[in-house]
Parts: C-alpha cells; structure tokens; sequence
C-alpha cells in the first residue's frame, strides 16, 4: 500500500517544477511584472479612472522621457557601475536644448545633435574618470552630480527668464512633446525601438556580451582580451546620450528649467532599474526588466501624485523600495543557488521488479562466467574514455578519448595510432554512413560529423523546443549514442534534458523520464525529437528489419524497439525486462543477433533506494557525489539477444581485470571489441563461433564503398 501511495504522489504532484522554474532567468522578470499587476490593480480601485486611457497616455509620455534614463543608468550598472549624475546631466541637457532652441534660435535638427554631443561629453567626464583612471564610481558620480547641479543653478540664473519667454513654435519640436501616431506619444514610439536594439544589442551582439561579462568579473573579462576600461567608458558616454534623448523630450514638452528639474531622479530611476531586476552586483539584468521597473515607479509616483501625497512622501515610498529591492537583490544573488540545489534535484518513485539470478549455478542465460578475462587489450595507458569503439572497412579502429579527440588504431596488431581528428567535447556514441562520414555524438555538444579527409563539421545541436516542457529542451545536452537508417535519416540518444555531461550521475539519482530519441535528417538538415519521457535512454541500433530501432533506458534495466517506420510506425515495445544490469550500447552480431553491453550490474541495496525517493534526495545534499549508491561498475558483462527478446548468451569478466566497465562492444572479423568510458583500453575478445569475414558497415552498406 505505501508503494502504491508513493507512485501516485511522485506521479501527480511533480515537485521537481519548483526547481525548473526557479532556475529559469525568467523568473527574475516574472516577479516585477507580478509587481507591476499588483501595483496597477491597487491603484484603479484606490483611484477612479487611473488606467484610463488618457491617463494611460500622459503615463506613456512620462515612460519614454523616464525610460531612456533608465536605459542609461542599467547600462552602467551592468557593467558593474553607478552613475548617481543622471539628474544633473537631464537638468543641463535640458537646459541646453531650451538655450539652443530659445536664446540661438538654432533649428531643431542642430539643437537634437548638440543636446546629445552634450550628453555624451557629461557622460565622458565619468567614463574617463571611473573607466580610464579607475576611479570609485559612487564617489565619482556623486562629485559629478554636484558640479553638474551647481553648473546648472549658475546657467539658469542668467538665463532663465529669457527662456521663458520665448514660445517657439516649430512643428517637429511640438510634435517631440505632445505628438503621437496612432495615439502612441512620439517618444514612447522611438522609446520601444530603442528598447528593441537594446535588446539585440544585449543579447545577440558581443559588444553586449562584453558588457555583462565585464559586470560579472572584471579580471576574467580582462584576461579573456576584452578591453574593460574603455567598454566602462562608453557604457557612461551611452548613459548621458540617453539622459540626453530623454531630456530632448521633457524640455519639448514642458519648456522649462525650473530649478528642481532633475532633483531626486537618480533615485527615481536606480529604483526602477533593481525593482525590475537589474542586478546591483553588475552582469546579469535586459531591457525588459529596466522597462517593467520604470513602469513600477511611474504608476507608484503618478498614484501617489494624484492622491495629493507630498513630494516628500513620494520620495520617502520610493527610497524605502529601493532599500528592500537591493536587500533581496543581494539576498537572492547570494543564496539563489544554494536555494535552488534543495529543489532541482528531485528524485521519484521507480520501482524495479526482482532482482533475476545471476549464479554461475542458475541454469540462465546470464550465469556468471569469466570468459571476458581471455580479452587483450589495446592501447592500454594511451587511451583515456574509448565510451565507443568502432572499426571500418579496412579495419582501422576508432575510438573517442577524454581529451575530445577520436584516435585510430592501424591494423592488423592495433599498436600503431594517430590523432584520427579532434573535436573538443566527449566523444560518445560513433557510426558510419553510406559514403564513409563518421558520426559522433559529441556530450554536451551534439551530433557531428567527420568526412573522409578528417574535416569535422556540426550536423546538429539542437531540436525542435517541447511546448509543454518547463525546461528549455531545444538544445542538445547529452547526446549518447546513435545508428543510421536506411535512408540516411540518424536516429540518437539523448540521455537527459535536464542535465549537463558531467552531471549525469544526478539525472540518474532522480530516476525520472528526462531523456528522448532525436532524428536527424541530413537530406533537409532538419531534426526533430522523435520520442521522449525516456529513463536515460543510451544505446541505439537499427533492427534488421529497417523499420525499427532498439534503446536501452539504462535506469529502467529494459531495452524497448521503437518502430520509426512500416504499419507500427509510432509504436514502443519492451524487449528485455528486469535485466540484471544497466543496458548500454546495442550493436549488430554476425549471426543476426544483437550485443548488449552492460555498464553496470544491480544489487539489492541499489534496487532498494530505488522506491525510496526521500532518502535520495537527502543522499544528493548530504553526501559528495563519490559517496552516492551506484551500480556495480566493476564487473564487466556483455549479453546477445534476438528479436524476439530472447537472451542467447552472456560474457562476464568477474574479476574486473581486463574490462571493469564495459559501455560499448563492436563484432568484427571473429572478435569482439570492447570500450568502456572509466577504461584506459580497448578490449579484444576472440569470439570462438563467429564469422570471421563479418563486417558490420559492409552488412549494412553493402561491400561498395
């Protein structure tokens, strides 16, 4: 009755959810908007017509003067600055384009340019002074905005009342403060294309990248060759063009230099930017948080401006947000990754029938035996990982090494070898087409390709995004192994979505349906996945029939045939159930049969954290990896099968002298070659019955290359 209990509650409620959300970068964005809704209901029922629309429109204007200085200031925060200059520059640049346009009698066009020229030198004064000469950025701009403001109250005491009295009327300046097209104000219309670059800009563009990468770590940036100091520079020439291009908007708006213009901004729009989410440690923040924060603090303003609340308080509510949006800024920032290991790994329920006997007495196809001892080795000390071993038509053997390179082995005494090609990740599953291209699944890079003349080349790192996953599953994590059809389309495994190549052994500590089958199709360059919900699935080989494929999900201790095409197409079939082991990689034997290698064996103990799924989890955050409950792994065995699922026969090395760990087997010429990815060799076995012409890419090509 427990295990009953236990399968319905890991089946329907789906803790691990809790864990994919929180580790999704979008969930920072999520809890402003949440906010945002929040702060908008309370003030349409506080205030009647609040979200009105002309008083939406009047909140838009103000968006788009208030946004560009948000801009401005989550820039230099990404980088890992302040700049508390930002309402004193919007004062001068305001007063400059209503003294170019006023008092010069300057066109719009010329007055547009010399309030941005004059913006970006604002701006410079700090990138040189924090970039260049690296000095403290909140020391820094605080003096700044001082001399600013002082520079200011001097400028409109001369000439204020000649600014005032001018009424120019020129229809592109009317049209920068009160048009609109389509009742969008004009600066909310250039705002959100400027918010479109900006996110191209951040996201897709290195100069962005450099940008955050310089926030995150300003020595690792500097040692990877970026040039921090004047990326740091023109991050504030930026912040004062785009005070500027907000303060072009106001003064065309308003046309005023009062002397409180820009008081209390730089709080109104450093609010904004770590409301919304811009990190205050510098490196992490987008376009849409600086936006959805900015929108936060203009509903909260304009709600408590229209309840006739002091300047006073409005500038109390908000210092007192910018408080707790840093305390759990910082907060988060230290401890999110600690808060998020207590949830992402999330073990279930995975019962595993009787352990089937494995007694040399049994009387079963999986007796014991130690024939697998007989084995030589090759290349033992000189190869590190060979997960797979393949051989072509000539004879030459290949095989993948933790270093990312494929090495081969010259025939016919396989001492000889070469650096056959490097590809960087760790080579996996391998296969050959029809025209001699070696395939190879490459973990945590995807599936790739070597031609004949050793020139490596990415076939695919990504498929198609499942719309009812959480996790963001379009890109190849775990490629495993693979096997091609018949009409060139390459089918392979991939072991798990969730995590990366080196943490597998979590994927299989939570025992969940994290994996699939993709298909590759080189003909249109296309993939796709074709079946998923798998537990770590692993081997892969296309049945004689050509119309289906064998897989082993490793953790589930079966191998199942997926039919891919012919009057099945779509269907799954269990082959072997309850083996005694963990199945790994599958290929073709001379006899129309298949090897299986076992990459490790079951135990009791293993088989009974199995259905214990609270005592994994305490296992994964009490105990290093090194201590986990694993599989046997030093006992090597491979076993034949039919078709029909019918085990034939099984080879055991007991010991673990020759081959503890056994993840792939290849039959060629009357032997059997043996790869396993904690080995330092490849293991050749003599197979006493099996047809020494056996070639297993002229079975299946046919002998013309």
């Amino acid at each position: 009755m427990s295990d009953t209990l236990l399968k319905l509650r890991y089946r329907y409620w789906p803790d691990h959810l809790l864990g994919e959300i929180l580790s999704k970068r979008w969930t920072e964005t999520a809890i402003p908007v949440f906010v945002l809704i929040v702060v908008a209901l309370v003030f349409s029922r506080a205030i009647p017509g609040f979200l009105a629309p002309a008083s939406l429109g009047d909140t838009a204007r103000q968006f788009g003067e208030i946004g560009f200085v948000t801009f401005g200031m989550a820039l230099v925060i990404l980088v890992g600055g302040i700049d508390l200059s930002v309402g004193s520059m919007f004062a001068l640049t305001n007063f400059c384009a209503l003294f170019c346009l006023n008092i010069l009698n300057w066109p719009v066009p010329l007055v547009i340019v010399a309030t941005l020229v004059a913006g970006a030198l604002l701006g410079a004064v700090n990138g040189i002074l924090i970039g260049y000469l690296r000095l403290r950025a909140f020391i820094t701009t605080l003096i700044t905005l001082i001399i600013y403001r002082a520079l200011y109250d001097i400028l409109i005491l001369e000439h204020s009342n000649q600014i005032a009295a001018a009424f120019p009327d020129t229809p592109l300046w009317n049209f920068m403060g009160g048009g609109d097209v389509f009742g969008v104000p004009s600066d909310a219309l250039l705002y959100a294309a400027l918010a479109i670059f900006g996110h191209i800009f951040l996201t897709r563009l290195r100069p962005g990248w450099h940008i955050s990468a310089i926030g995150g770590s300003r020595r690792s940036a500097y040692n990877s060759g970026i040039p921090v100091r004047s990326v740091i520079a023109r991050c504030y020439v930026a912040s004062g063009v785009l005070t500027a291009i907000g303060a072009l908007f106001f003064a065309a708006r308003l046309g005023t230099v009062g002397g409180d213009i820009g008081t209390g901004l730089e709080v109104t729009v450093l609010t904004a930017a770590i409301l919304g989410g811009i990190s205050l440690g510098g490196g992490k923040g987008s376009v849409v948080k600086a936006m959805v924060g900015t929108l936060i603090v203009l509903l909260i303003t304009n709600g408590l401006t229209t309840l006739s609340a002091p300047g006073g308080v409005t500038r109390m509510v908000l210092a007192t947000i910018l408080v707790l949006a840093a305390v759990i800024d910082i907060r988060w920032l230290k401890n999110r990754h600690r808060i998020i290991s207590k949830v992402y790994v999330s073990p279930t329920y995975h019962g595993m029938p009787a352990l089937p006997s494995t007694a040399a007495d049994s009387g079963t196809p999986f007796a014991q035996n130690d024939r697998l001892r007989r084995a030589t080795a090759i290349g033992v000390g000189r190869i590190e990982a060979p997960e797979d071993v393949i051989l072509d038509r000539n004879d030459y053997l290949y095989a993948g090494s933790r270093q990312g390179d494929i090495i081969r082995f010259f025939p016919p005494d396989y001492e000889r070898m070469e650096v056959y090609a490097h590809i960087g990740g760790s080579p996996l599953g391998m296969a050959f087409d029809r025209k001699d291209n070696l395939y190879v699944c490459v973990g945590g890079m995807g599936l790739y390709r070597i031609t004949p003349d050793r020139h490596v080349e990415k076939a695919t790192d990504e498929t198609n995004r499942s719309l009812t996953s959480v996790t963001d599953d379009s890109r190849l994590r775990l490629a495993d192994d693979l096997d091609i059809a018949d009409d060139g389309r390459i089918f392979f495994s991939e072991a798990t979505v969730r995590y990366e190549m080196h943490e597998w052994p979590v994927d299989g500590l939570e025992a969940r349906g994290n994996g699939r089958i993709i298909c590759y199709d080189p003909a249109t360059k296309t993939t796709h996945t074709a079946l998923k919900g798998l537990k770590f699935p692993n081997g892969i080989c296309i049945a004689k029939n050509g119309q289906s494929l064998f897989f082993a999900e490793t953790w589930g201790c079966t191998v199942k045939r997926y039919w891919f095409a012919g009057p099945k197409k779509g269907q799954v079939e269990t082959v072997l159930d309850n083996l005694p082991g963990y199945p790994d990689n599958i290929n073709l034997a001379s006899d129309g049969n298949y090897w299986l290698a076992m990459v490790g064996m079951r135990c009791p103990a293993l088989d009974l954290a199995w259905r214990m799924p609270g005592f994994r989890r305490r296992m994964a955050k009490r105990l290093p990896v090194d201590e986990w409950l694993f599989p046997n792994i030093n006992t090597g065995c491979v076993i034949k099968f039919d078709d029909e699922g019918r085990v034939l026969d099984s080879l055991w090395d007991l010991g673990g002298v020759n081959h503890p760990m056994i993840t792939s087997m290849r039959e060629h010429r009357g032997h059997l070659y043996l790869g396993g990815i904690l080995n330092n060799r490849i293991g050749r076995y003599a197979l006493p019955d099996a047809d020494p012409t056996f070639v297993q890419y002229d079975v299946r090509w046919g002998k013309q290359h």
